[in-house]
């Protein structure tokens, strides 16, 4: 038999009321409806009780049968009902029948297993289908053990307690490819070493800061209708100064497109004059190009040559990922669309559509929230011709064709509390063994939002398990990865701002993160490689969830001292010892002395300990290691292959 403990739920005494005098009228003549989180092919928690709950007619009885056993209760006078199932080890497949005196709901091949919640934003959300060697991934991705639930992006100002959708799928070749990558790639590990069914709870929603995602009352918050009325001012104040924003670079502000004549697309046509167009650096979200907090739709164009005197052949055009959909014409000839963020853009071109010398490209791109634009590698934009790969990276003409001005659902995304009400709330009963988090992005625009990610982050872990009410679960996140240009020289950096308060939820027991500074991609904010971020944090699961004696960490600095012109540094987690990645000396130091000025350092691994000096200062202060938005020369390991944490040794204020 599988055992699971009793949970507790709490809801604001008030919001409660809110929520139930919905369901008062017509109460008696509901249908049976248990919640949505339940479905076929679900994994639940092993070796803890697990409710059951729902809807039903008023004073109803309810008759849950499970593995054996009968679990009865009676609706109360609203027509909920909740039944715990007791606790039973991993195994399965089961069956799930929920009964009232008029209604029967059945659930069909359910595991017991471990339940791992995965939530933040776009790098979490990102799929299997678009991470490296996504082919090969899916061929292989038969694993029945392996479940996903994907909670559907959706928000509201107040807690609510029904999901807007969603169903548990197993992995198969034809499911795989739309999972979270980074919780797949977790699980298959933690899969093949712990011979359990693992559940994928995928809470995340691309472009969210961390506020969204927590309670009201942790937030500070203890009226609702005060939260509401900040919420509308704070929305208020900010439309009010992006509408001015706009105003002054496009004077009138389009609510239409008039790019599209009904459907003809004007601004695609061949012999179209964009003359008067912008020029923007792609790839790049156009946030990036000064367009902050925009959404709705731009048009690009590009010109390309083929050579004259050619026999002009059927071409492929990639643009890359766009953010969110596109129509993209060659000539004014129409060639495709594709919606999703993260789907890499290949088109056919025919021959009839193409023309010795100039050809034009039109993308019309359609962002509904976050960034937006034409992003990512710029080797994946490019038109293969007559033999001939033409890069497409670099500038194209742009303009805005059309601003979303609703201000209900601009920005749900970006807003306190309203996806902790939507995405999490509804699950609160839910049993998981631990949480997989990866968000940060969105608050590293600045030093104060970086700095201040800090305690958001602990309140973020304190809250939710808090809420959860199974003590202080795992709760296992990724550091920032390594993003955009390389700098020459030392300098300030937000992001590695960012980094170091990820890291102090290290103070907070039963934390861990995945260090992953060293396979992000500087032109592409979703690095590809999320097989290597699964494996690490899977590596700190089994060290501090499954009890496994495994080096799960990188090293960490510890302390340092000072050796005259050196200072050197002593670190926790080395493991088989400190290493350099690659064939390199070790890179990555910065050293400053007393008037704060960092320059790059020569660095020595000397035992457990790294020795930094340079022959500029003979009296330093501090050193910084991978101190940057893209530390891309660091390169301090231990023997296991995981790398350093980005650290430095001062405390002095950007």
């Amino acid at each position: 038999m599988i055992y699971f403990g009793e949970i507790p739920f709490k809801i604001h005494k008030t919001l409660t009321l809110i929520l139930l005098s919905g369901l008062s009228t017509g109460i008696s003549a509901q249908s049976l409806k248990v919640a949505r989180i339940f479905s076929d092919h679900m994994v639940v928690q092993r070796n803890v009780t697990v409710p059951v709950w729902g809807q039903t007619s008023r004073n109803e009885r309810v008759v849950v049968f499970f593995n054996g056993v009968d679990y009865k209760t009676i609706a109360d006078a609203n027509g909920a009902w909740e039944i715990e199932l007791q606790a039973q080890p991993a195994g399965g497949p089961f069956q799930m029948r929920v009964a009232s005196n008029s209604d029967t709901v059945s659930f069909k091949d359910i595991m017991v297993g471990d339940v791992w919640l995965c939530s933040g934003q776009s790098n979490m959300e990102w799929t299997v289908a678009n991470s490296n060697h996504s082919e090969a991934e899916i061929e292989r991705g038969n694993h029945p053990g392996i479940r996903h639930f994907k909670v559907p992006k959706s928000s509201s100002v107040f807690p609510e307690d029904r999901l807007a959708g969603g169903e548990w799928k197993p992995a198969t070749s034809e499911t795989v490819g739309s999972f979270t990558a980074v919780g797949y790639f977790f699980a298959r590990e933690i899969q093949k070493d712990q011979k359990i069914p693992i559940g994928l709870l995928n809470s995340s929603w691309g472009g969210s800061r961390i506020e969204p995602w927590i309670s009201a009352e942790d937030l500070g918050f203890e009226d609702s209708e005060a939260m509401v009325a900040e919420l509308k001012a704070k929305r208020d104040a900010e439309k009010a100064v992006f509408l001015e924003r706009l105003k002054d670079r496009l004077n009138t502000i389009p609510e239409e497109d008039p790019g599209m004549k009904g459907e003809v697309p004007v601004w695609a046509d061949k012999s179209f004059d964009d003359t008067g167009w912008e020029s923007m650096e792609l790839p790049a979200l156009w946030e990036q190009a000064g367009w902050d907090k925009t959404d709705g739709v731009f048009w690009f164009r590009r010109t390309f040559v083929l050579g004259k005197g050619m026999q002009v052949k059927d071409a492929m055009l990639s643009l890359g990922p766009i953010d969110d959909s596109d129509k993209t014409w060659v000539n004014g000839h129409f060639i495709g669309s594709m919606k999703e963020y993260n789907k890499i853009r290949e088109y056919s071109v025919p021959a009839k559509y193409l023309r010795e010398g100039d050809n034009i490209i039109t993308v019309r791109v359609d962002d509904t929230g976050g960034g937006g634009g034409i992003y990512g590698d710029p080797d994946l934009m490019f038109i293969k011709a007559n033999q001939r790969i033409i890069s497409l990276a670099g500038k194209w003409k742009y303009k805005v064709g059309m601003v979303r001005m609703n201000n209900s659902t601009q920005g749900d995304n970006q807003q306190p509390t309203l996806l902790f009400n939507k995405m999490i709330h509804p699950i609160l009963k839910f049993p998981i063994k631990g949480v997989l988090w990866y968000q940060g992005e969105s608050n590293a625009g600045n030093p104060q939002d970086a700095k201040k990610y800090a305690q958001q982050f602990k309140t973020l872990i304190g809250s939710w398990r808090r809420l959860w009410n199974v003590g202080d679960f795992p709760f296992l996140y990724v550091q920032l990865a390594n993003f955009m240009a390389a700098k020459d020289t030392p300098a300030f950096s937000n992001w590695a701002l960012l980094r170091e308060a990820q890291g102090k939820a290290l103070e907070l027991p039963n934390t861990a993160q995945a260090v992953i500074i060293d396979i992000g991609e500087a032109e592409d904010i979703h690095p590809r490689n999320k097989q290597d971020v699964g494996k690490r944090l899977a590596l700190a699961a089994q060290k501090i969830t499954y009890g496994k004696n495994v080096v799960s960490s990188g090293p960490a600095y510890s302390t340092m001292t000072k050796d005259g012109p050196k200072i050197i540094l002593h670190f926790d987690h080395v493991g088989g010892g400190l290493r350099t990645g690659g064939d390199k000396s070790l890179e990555g130091f910065a050293i400053a002395g007393a008037d704060r000025k960092f320059i790059w350092a020569t660095a020595k691994i000397k035992g457990n300990s790294v020795e930094v000096s340079s022959d500029s200062i003979t009296e330093p202060v501090a050193v910084r290691y991978a101190w940057a938005d893209n530390p891309d020369n660091a390169n301090l390991y231990n023997a296991e292959g995981l790398p350093a944490s980005p650290f430095r040794t001062d405390h002095w204020d950007e």
